[in-house]
């Protein structure tokens, strides 16, 4: 079941992120390359979930640096 990456953890994205590298590697493994419409709906998918993990990593590490009571500067 995908995970909604609005809400999803760093960690959750990270996971359904390597799921979907590996599915890219099997497609190129089993002849699917040539499959356009999959892989360009693949590979949106790949580029969503990458932008999705850097925000929550971001993120994270900004909720952290809060908790830790130091402000950021800068």
């Amino acid at each position: 079941m995908p995970t909604d990456t609005n809400t999803a953890t760093a960690v959750e994205i990270q996971a359904e992120l390597r799921a979907l590298y590996l599915e890219r590697a099997l497609a190129e493994i089993e002849g699917l390359a040539g499959e356009a419409s999959y892989m360009a709906d693949l590979l949106d998918e790949i580029e969503s979930h990458e932008g999705a993990f850097v925000g929550a990593v971001v993120t994270e590490i900004a909720t952290l640096r809060a908790d830790l009571g130091k402000p950021l500067q800068g």
